[in-house]
C-alpha cells in the first residue's frame, strides 16, 4: 500500500512539473555527455601510451662529418666508437634496454629510398647525406629515458641522444587540454543541473503542501514525506544519464568504430565496451547529485 502510494506521489510530481523535468533531463544528458567524453578521452590517451610507447625507441644519432657538436670534433664516428658505445650499453644499461639495433648510413638511406623514392622535397640525396645511428628499444620508455641519455650523451662519436615520445606529447598534452574543457564544462552543466533539480522538488514540494500537511498530522514520518521528491529527482537525472550514455555509444560507434577506425585503423581506439565502463559512474553520478539536491531542498520544504 505504501509502495503504491509513493509511486502515486511520484507519477503526479512529475506530471505536474512536465517542463522541469524534461528540463533536469535535457541538462543532466548534456552535462553527463561531457563527463563521459573528458572520461573517455583519458581512457584514449591511456590506449595510445600503451600502444605507441611500446614501439617507441631512444635514437642516439652518431657524429656525422663537419658537425658542429663538441662530441664530433674528431669527424666522424668510428666503427671504434661505435663499438664503445655498444660496450658501454651492455655494461652499464643492460637493466633499461631490451633491444639494440645499429642503423648504419647504407641502412639509413635504403629506408630513406623506400619512405622517399624520389627525393625529399624533389631533393635527390646520397648515402653519404645519411647519418649512422643506435637505435634502443627500452624496458620502460617512461621511465629509462634519463637514465639513458645521462650515461651516453657527451660520449665520444655521440651527437645527440633523442627520445621518439617526444613526437607524440604534443598530441597527448592537446588530448589533456581537450579533456579539461570537457569536464570544466561538465562542471558547469552539472551545477545548472544541480539548480534545476533542486528548483523542481522546491516547486513540487510547494504545489504539494496541502498533502503534505495532512500526512504530517496523520504521523507520517519525514522519510516517507521526502521520498516521493527525492526519487522524482533521481528518476529525472537517471533518465538523463541513459540519455547520455546512449548518446556516447552512438557517438563512439559511428565517429570512432565505423569511421575513425577505418580510416587509420593502426590507432587503438575506444569502443562501445569503455562507454558501458564508464556508464555505471554517469548513473552513479546522476543519482547522487539528485539526492543530494533533494536532501538538501527537502530539510526545508518538508521537515516537520
Amino acid at each position: 500500500m505504501r509502495a503504491q502510494f509513493i509511486l502515486g506521489e511520484i507519477g503526479s510530481g512529475l506530471r505536474r512539473n512536465l517542463s522541469m523535468t524534461i528540463s533536469v533531463i535535457l541538462v543532466t544528458f548534456v552535462s553527463l555527455t561531457f563527463v563521459g567524453a573528458a572520461a573517455l578521452i583519458q581512457m584514449q590517451i591511456g590506449k595510445l601510451k600503451d600502444d605507441w610507447y611500446d614501439r617507441v625507441e631512444v635514437t642516439v644519432y652518431l657524429c656525422p662529418n663537419d658537425s658542429p657538436a663538441p662530441t664530433c670534433a674528431a669527424g666522424e664516428a668510428t666503427e671504434d666508437d661505435i663499438a664503445g658505445l655498444q660496450t658501454v650499453i651492455d655494461d652499464e644499461l643492460g637493466e633499461q634496454v631490451e633491444r639494440v639495433y645499429v642503423e648504419s648510413k647504407a641502412d639509413a638511406f635504403a629506408a630513406f629510398q623506400e619512405r622517399f623514392p624520389d627525393g625529399y622535397m624533389s631533393v635527390p640525396l646520397t648515402e653519404d647525406d645519411m647519418q649512422a645511428s643506435i637505435r634502443l628499444k627500452l624496458v620502460d620508455p617512461e621511465t629509462d629515458y634519463v637514465v639513458v641519455s645521462d650515461v651516453l650523451t657527451g660520449r665520444p662519436g655521440v651527437e645527440s641522444v633523442e627520445d621518439q615520445r617526444a613526437i607524440f606529447e604534443p598530441l597527448f598534452l592537446a588530448l589533456n587540454r581537450a579533456s579539461l574543457i570537457a569536464a570544466g564544462l561538465a562542471g558547469v552543466m552539472l551545477l545548472a543541473a544541480v539548480l534545476l533539480i533542486t528548483t523542481t522538488i522546491r516547486l513540487s514540494a510547494f504545489s504539494r503542501r496541502r498533502e503534505t500537511s495532512i500526512m504530517r498530522l496523520v504521523g507520517a514520518s519525514n522519510v516517507f514525506i521526502q521520498l516521493p521528491f527525492l526519487l522524482e529527482g533521481a528518476i529525472a537525472a537517471v533518465i538523463g544519464a541513459l540519455f547520455a550514455v546512449g548518446g556516447l555509444y552512438v557517438g563512439v560507434q559511428y565517429l570512432v568504430t565505423d569511421w575513425l577506425a577505418q580510416s587509420v585503423s593502426w590507432v587503438a581506439y575506444v569502443d562501445g565496451t569503455d562507454v558501458l565502463f564508464v556508464a555505471p559512474a554517469l548513473i552513479g553520478i546522476a543519482f547522487v547529485l539528485a539526492a543530494i539536491s533533494s536532501v538538501v531542498t527537502l530539510r526545508r520544504y518538508t521537515r516537520i
